[in-house]
């Protein structure tokens, strides 16, 4: 079971990999905005547990286990802005948030808040009625 720490890189990895076709140690340290020595120690740990193949200055590949983690990792990530976007987070902390609540969720929680978005994709009254709320609370915030 990979470590909130470890599930970062390989979310990263697979994404750069995804968008760019290749991930070098400098790009995931700037992604993550740590200092090249503490990715390759990552890089090592995660080559050690069986999630990529690293050699050193030829760069890094994943393995299946490693694609198969990177890719659940992305959709939670990306399934996680989606659902603080629909319940109205502002955008201003759509990001930080999903950081700060990614790892501490179940992936049984994750599933469920999929369905509540599938939910609302099927039913756009009940998004339009929670939308209204929305804009009303918003108007108190302020």
């Amino acid at each position: 079971m990979p470590t909130p720490s470890m599930e970062d890189y390989i979310e990263k990895i697979y994404s750069l990999i995804e968008n760019k076709g290749y991930a070098r140690v400098s790009d995931i340290a700037d992604e993550l905005m740590v200092h090249p020595s503490s990715v390759t120690k990552m890089v090592q740990k995660l080559d050690k547990d069986g999630y990529l193949v690293y050699e050193k200055y030829r760069g890094l590949i994943l393995t299946a286990k490693g694609n198969k983690a990177g890719k659940r990792l992305l959709e939670r990530h990306t399934l996680l802005e989606s659902f603080l976007r629909t319940i109205g987070v502002k955008e201003e902390h759509v990001y930080e948030d999903v950081e700060g609540i990614e790892h501490h969720l179940s992936w049984n929680s994750i599933d469920r808040i999929g369905d509540l978005l599938q939910f609302f994709e099927e039913n756009e009254d009940a998004l339009i009625k929670l939308r209204e709320l929305n804009a009303r609370n918003f108007d108190k915030e302020e």
